[in-house]
């Protein structure tokens, strides 16, 4: 038989190998916590965008929008399936937190095929706000920094990448955004995303911390983020406003925000926090390599009914030009017959 003190030590044994095996658990999740969505900083709900998205009547609290903007009880639709199409919402409040984590979830999806979408959206950190204009459904010119999600499939000029494609730019006021060249000769950095009809809900973290500003996505839903780039020398100021726009041209998508978050996040760095920086004008050190200036030859690529009309036009055509044949032979026989008899 066993004795009390064997009994003792075998239970000591097992409760040290749970607490052990425990342990071990707590600090697999909390790594897991660590690299999953933001859980850890504080979030800034005015600067944040969440469901119910409405407030009384068809406001949004801390919110503006215009634009072919709908606002619905399931997402913030900036724009529908429908060509020339532009809408954008911003942030009423200026956002003077020097150290930030954004994080939005939306969706783009729409009937065109994988050759047969676009433009594309934008997420803005500008000192202008409610801007209409060509970059995106805002304007060009802007103050501050712009994520660009770029979806329009027949891209312009030469590439070392696919699209759906996301980008940087940071931009003083002076920097054109060039669509004959997608943006390449201005952008901080980028990474190919397959963003479009996606099965689920589609994320992007962009994080700003002691002039690094992050980039990162999670295109399945699973709470972990990957990677897209990371540059260096970014300066930002405080006070600007944060916005999301987007637009359609020949070809479209609906582009919908489902969920927007803004974390403060704490800099290792103890007097980052203390730091003036509302007079800094946004710059960025680095830029990628420019290419090559390429004008857009506007070649659009046509749309199935676009097709089916043309080649209908020209069926049409085509018959039309053989029963006038036909007729005019058939009339020329006529006036033989008529001579010779």
């Amino acid at each position: 038989m066993m004795n009390s003190n064997t009994f003792n030590i075998i239970t000591s044994k097992q409760v040290c190998t749970k607490f052990y095996l425990f342990i071990i658990v707590l600090s697999f999740l909390s790594r897991e916590v660590y690299s999953e969505w933001n859980t850890r900083d504080y979030m800034k709900r005015e600067h944040s965008l969440l469901k119910p998205y409405q407030g009384s009547g068809i406001t949004v609290p801390n919110w503006d929008f215009m634009g072919s903007t709908l606002v619905t009880d399931k997402y913030v639709r900036l724009t529908p399936d429908l060509q020339s199409m532009s809408g954008s919402i911003w942030n009423s409040l200026p956002c003077y937190v020097n150290n930030w984590e954004l994080q939005v979830q939306f969706k783009i999806h729409g009937k065109g095929k994988d050759s047969l979408h676009g433009d594309g959206m934008a997420i803005w950190y500008t000192r202008e706000r409610m801007k209409n204009g060509p970059v995106f459904g805002n304007k060009d010119l802007f103050e501050g920094l712009a994520v660009i999600i770029d979806t329009y499939s027949n891209h312009n000029g030469e590439h070392n990448h696919q699209h759906p494609y996301i980008s940087s730019m940071v931009n003083n006021g002076s920097l054109q955004y060039d669509h004959d060249r997608d943006g390449t000769h201005t952008e901080l950095a980028g990474c190919e995303v397959k963003v479009r009809n996606l099965p689920t809900e589609t994320h992007v973290l962009i994080r700003y911390t002691g002039n690094t500003l992050t980039v990162m996505t999670d295109l399945e839903d699973k709470a972990v983020w990957k990677p897209c780039f990371s540059v260096g020398g970014v300066e930002l100021p405080t006070g600007y406003y944060f916005g999301f726009s987007a637009a359609t041209g020949d070809l479209s998508d609906n582009h919908e925000i489902l969920a927007v978050r803004l974390y403060e996040v704490d800099s290792d760095d103890p007097n980052e926090a203390l730091k003036d920086r509302s007079k800094i004008i946004p710059n960025a050190k680095v830029f990628s390599p420019p290419r090559e200036h390429i004008e857009d030859t506007k070649s659009q690529s046509w749309s199935g009914l676009k097709i089916f009309f043309i080649v209908l036009f020209v069926i049409i055509l085509i018959a039309a030009l053989i029963v006038g044949g036909v007729w005019y032979w058939e009339y020329q026989q006529t006036q033989s017959h008529k001579t010779f008899y």
